[in-house]
């Protein structure tokens, strides 16, 4: 599986979410005589409102959406807002529509999870569930860069929601300003390998357009462009298409970061920079770590992507599922194999299902731009069979090109209309 280690995309969970659900509806509580078991979806991004929607086809649960934000905002191809190509509105939706589904939507953040009790605690408030489904993102291994925790204002990661306009700010004065502008890019699994070489790409059109005097140094841990499969595309594109403005060092090991000198300590030397975008080593939040879920990521059976500590429990998106987390899943693969178990088994929904030797697991799309008009496609299928790693196909476009790049602009348009309309 050195492979699928190393591979990490752009997440739409709508099918892992559709087979979760399914999966949800389908097993027995013990703790409800209702008709209708109380399910809580921690997470209001891609993953929790794929969730959300499946869930709510039916009627057949009473669903709790827990998300801290008043809005919803897509990190999928918001590298045009953060190189200036587009507004950060282009990329933000309301929850209006999970509010006209009937959804009871609380606004506020989810700091423990009593498994015992199976309620969810916040600030302010505790929430029962008889099913709990957790999308909940990742956090920032900030420990793992000496020097990085005391300045993190400085260097915004931005691979969470919200956090792109601290990025675009600094892009748009580096634009302005030149320098020397540094992207570091982790050893996998991180979320989304190839954004930090699109990224790259972008602000490098960026610094052409606009004559920006400097270079973009890309100091990747990596020997090549992550995943494995994009290494040739997306290297021939930094080189050919942006040889004077991009500097890749490969194999260059972060290890300390001054940011009053400006200065990035790496296994190759001091970078010295005067604006960064420091991408750091990921994991699944404290959250899921506290509550016994698992370690650096949460621990998953496929293709359920039920919790192996709790049954009660499903993790999805991208603090689960390490296996296969790191491919953007797209409609319902899985679902419909789920969907043929009985509407309410006995508690035995602890078995392994026994309805296939092997079954298809979401199948993942993704793209990385290069350009406003050019973009690198990257689909992924991939199977499991119970007790086995997954197998997993790529099929990459060769080079770069503008079918892909519409492609990419259609895709996040349905998706985000498919879920907030």
């Amino acid at each position: 599986m050195k492979e699928i280690n190393s591979t990490r995309r752009r997440t739409l969970l709508k099918g892992t979410a559709a087979a979760t659900a399914v999966s949800v509806v389908g097993c027995a509580s013990p703790l409800t005589t209702s008709s209708r078991p109380r399910v809580v979806v921690v997470g209001g991004g891609w993953g929790g409102l794929g969730a959300v929607r499946a869930l709510a086809t039916g009627g057949k649960v009473d669903i709790t959406l827990i998300e801290p934000n008043d809005d919803f905002m897509s990190c999928p191809l918001s590298i045009l807002y953060i190189a200036g190509y587009a507004q950060s509105s282009d990329f933000q939706r309301s929850y209006g529509a999970v509010d006209a589904l009937g959804v009871r939507r609380v606004k506020d953040r989810v700091v423990d999870i009593d498994r015992a009790g199976r309620t969810v605690k916040t600030a302010t408030q505790s929430i029962p569930y008889d099913f709990l489904v957790l999308s909940t993102g990742l956090e920032y291994m900030e420990e793992a860069l000496p020097g990085y925790a005391a300045a993190r204002d400085q260097f915004p990661v931005g691979f969470r929601a919200f956090e792109q306009a601290a990025v675009q700010r600094q892009v748009a004065a580096f634009v302005e300003q030149g320098g020397n502008f540094v992207i570091t890019v982790p050893k996998p699994p991180y979320r989304c390998p190839p954004a930090p070489y699109e990224r790259a790409c972008m602000i490098a059109q960026r610094m052409k357009e606009k004559g920006t005097k400097g270079k973009l140094i890309v100091v990747d841990a990596n020997k090549h462009p992550m995943p494995p499969p994009l290494a040739k595309p997306m290297q021939t594109a930094m080189r050919e298409m942006y040889g004077s403005q991009i500097e890749y060092i490969t194999e260059a090991d972060p290890k300390s970061i001054d940011a009053g000198r400006k200065v990035l300590s790496t296994s190759k030397g001091d970078i010295p920079f005067s604006h960064a975008n420091i991408i750091l080593p990921m994991r699944a939040p404290g959250l899921i770590r506290k509550a016994g879920l698992g370690e650096r990521f949460a621990a998953v059976e496929l293709p359920s992507f039920q919790s192996k500590a709790d049954k009660s429990i499903f993790i999805i998106g991208d603090s689960g599922a390490r296996r296969c987390r790191r491919a953007a899943t797209s409609p319902s693969a899985p679902a419909s194999r789920s969907a043929s178990r009985s509407s309410r088994p006995s508690p035995a929904s602890t078995r392994k299902p026994d309805w296939a030797t092997r079954s298809p697991l979401p199948a993942a799309i993704c793209w990385g731009k290069v350009s406003t008009s050019l973009a690198i496609m990257i689909n992924v299928t991939s199977s499991i069979s119970i007790g086995d790693p997954p197998s997993i196909k790529f099929q990459v476009d060769q080079a770069a090109n503008a079918a892909s790049s519409k492609g990419a602009m259609d895709w996040g348009k349905n998706i985000w209309n498919a879920m907030l309309g």
